[in-house]
């Protein structure tokens, strides 16, 4: 089974858990579920589609990684650990995306066409999240660990909860990298916003309680 030097690449540099290119070549689960998705996504292509999928089954139980051989998939393709990821027959992926564990690229529809996301170049999506439906992921966007996102993406964006939730990095290029768990919390900012405006009331109720201790009959002429 021939390995894709780019594929390869792209373990090596995103994976500091690699001993050296060997320990890549013979134990690496996601590099070997994206070399056989390529050797089958080849004979899916010339209408070989048994053996295509002879292949994307083997991949499965060995790897724990269903990528439909249908699907296609650019350059430096890396995903970590492999375990629970599912890639769709109409998924279409760009250049330099990673993926992590129990990631899924699903449909939302039982119709024939396209079905699946599309992914531009230079994403990272954490692990157990979703992305469904014919939907487009632009460039340089991250999606946080266990994100649900069911609507298309612009560029520079990271995408965090469920549904997911946009937030927009202007001028700043995502890269993609591990930290991917590193991200803003648009629920935490609305309890934090919350939370400051009951202190601002509880401030004014306090102060209301003073004036009426210190001029309790003004106070009472005022509501009558």
């Amino acid at each position: 089974m021939k390995v894709d030097p780019n594929d390869l690449a792209a373990a090596m540099e995103h994976d500091p858990a690699l001993i050296d290119e060997n320990d890549a070549l013979k134990y690496h689960a996601g590099l070997l579920a994206v070399t056989m998705y390529r050797e089958s996504h080849e004979l899916w292509l010339k209408g070989e589609y048994e053996k295509a999928r002879e292949i994307n089954f083997e991949a499965h139980k060995i790897t724990g990684c269903d990528i439909h051989p249908g699907a296609t998939i650019g350059k430096r393709f890396f995903i970590d650990h492999a375990t629970g990821v599912v890639i769709g027959e109409t998924t279409i992926i760009g250049d330099d995306v990673c993926l992590y564990q129990g990631v899924t690229l699903g449909g939302v529809s039982t119709s024939k066409g396209k079905r699946h996301p599309t992914l531009r170049n230079h994403i990272v999506v954490g692990c157990n999240a979703s992305i469904l439906g014919n939907i487009t992921i632009g460039n340089n966007v991250r999606v946080g660990a266990g994100s649900v996102v069911l609507k298309d993406v612009p560029d520079d964006c990271t995408v965090v909860g469920v549904p997911g939730r946009v937030v927009r990095y202007k001028g700043l290029k995502v890269q993609c990298e591990l930290n991917h768990c590193d991200l803003p919390d648009p629920e935490e900012d609305e309890i934090s916003k919350l939370r400051s405006e009951i202190e601002m009331l509880k401030r004014e109720i306090e102060e209301l309680k003073k004036r009426r201790s210190r001029h309790p009959a003004s106070l009472h002429r005022i509501h009558a």
